[in-house]
């Protein structure tokens, strides 16, 4: 099975099974010297784990994160870095039901027809437990970013269901279990509880932003830095729409408003989303996702099995009845290992190369030494 490596220079090789013994990947590419442990990466594990809230899966996983290789006296080597997390509340007999039969929304049926066979046990390579590694990939790449370029990366909930969710404040997004950048969630709790009871399931919509880009990363026609931004957002679990920027509200804009502005200051705008031409301007990038409703739901529906033959399908376990809950954190890490790569890539190609020229205000050039 081949499409498990995500990245160029920054190459994140991701491993396992949802009831396997243990989930991990390989990290190949990251700068030697940068200090680094496993108390660096667990506080984005424990944000996106399971069972921390009654409104997500109740499996009971403390994602405790070990690293194995590629650190040597609290620093980075050069050398791979292998970082393991181990399974410890599998239930597959949850899935004994349904392992000759295709539950509607997941992959049972596209794995059976490629492979031949497939792992039922919490969908096996396809669940979305297999974030999990990303999410530690991903928080190497934040500290070597915040480092040497000073980019933060924020994310939160704008919409649950038909739920939209007005922006207060990012302080308040580690506040609650919804992401949401609100003081107040009672009406979210309320909403999901209802879709918990009826047996349903809801999508989500998540904004990304990453402050402090640097400008320059990028390269023109199918090494842009947005078409790497859309390829990350794509290759995580549920998502079925990804904007930059203005995204499709560009269709309604008039050139006149959705060109950025320069001035002497900066640009007057960002409907592109920090990136031109493939390129960052140096703005923040501006992402957002549509994650759909979870597929796992107790309420019947019609399927066939492995025979072909019609059934109805309820789907048993611990499912989350809304992913996009606990989506932030993972697709927080897919931009900051787009990022990485790309700042590694630039200073690989440019180092012997300066702006032509100045840099405008508050926007910082790509460090390349």
């Amino acid at each position: 099975m081949s499409g498990n490596t995500f990245g160029t220079l920054f190459a994140v090789t991701n491993f396992g099974e949802s009831h396997g013994p243990a989930i991990g990947c390989v990290i190949d590419g990251c700068p030697p010297g940068m200090e680094l442990s496993e108390a660096d990466i667990q506080p984005d594990l424990d944000r996106r784990r399971p069972g921390t809230s009654r409104h997500v899966t109740q499996r009971k996983e403390p994602d405790q994160v070990e690293i194995l290789s590629g650190v040597y006296e609290g620093k980075t080597t050069g050398t791979p870095i292998c970082l393991l997390i181990r399974n410890t509340d599998q239930r597959s007999k949850d899935y004994a039901d349904i392992a000759r039969t295709f539950r509607p929304g997941h992959a049972d049926y596209t794995y059976a027809q490629k492979y031949g066979l497939r792992d039922p046990r919490g969908g096996g390579r396809s669940s979305a437990r297999m974030t999990a590694p990303m999410v530690a990939a991903g928080a190497v790449a934040k500290k070597w970013l915040a480092e040497k370029h000073g980019t933060r990366f924020l994310g939160c909930m704008q919409q649950v269901g038909e739920v939209a969710i007005p922006f207060e404040h990012w302080d308040h997004v580690p506040n609650n279990p919804f992401f949401a950048p609100v003081a107040d969630v009672a009406h979210l709790e309320a909403y999901m509880d209802a879709l918990r009871k009826s047996g349903d399931s809801c999508g989500a919509r998540i904004r990304l932003v990453a402050q402090g880009m640097p400008t320059g990363l990028g390269a023109p026609l199918f090494d842009k830095l947005d078409a790497d931004i859309a390829y990350a957002m794509m290759g995580i679990n549920a998502v079925k729409g990804v904007e930059i920027g203005a995204g499709f509200g560009s269709v309604t804009q008039r050139g006149t408003t959705h060109g950025d502005s320069l001035t002497p200051q900066g640009f007057a705008s960002n409907n592109a989303g920090g990136v031109l031409g493939g390129i960052s301007t140096g703005q923040d990038l501006e992402v957002s996702i549509a994650i759909k409703p979870t597929s796992s739901i107790i309420s019947p529906r019609d399927s066939i099995d492995i025979d072909g033959q019609p059934l109805e399908v309820v789907t048993k376990g611990r499912h989350d009845p809304c992913v996009g809950i606990r989506a932030t954190p993972i697709a927080e890490a897919m931009l900051a290992l787009v990022v990485m790569d790309h700042a590694l890539r630039h200073r690989a190609q440019n180092a012997d190369v300066r702006p032509p020229l100045p840099p405008i205000p508050g926007h910082r050039p790509a460090q390349v030494g």
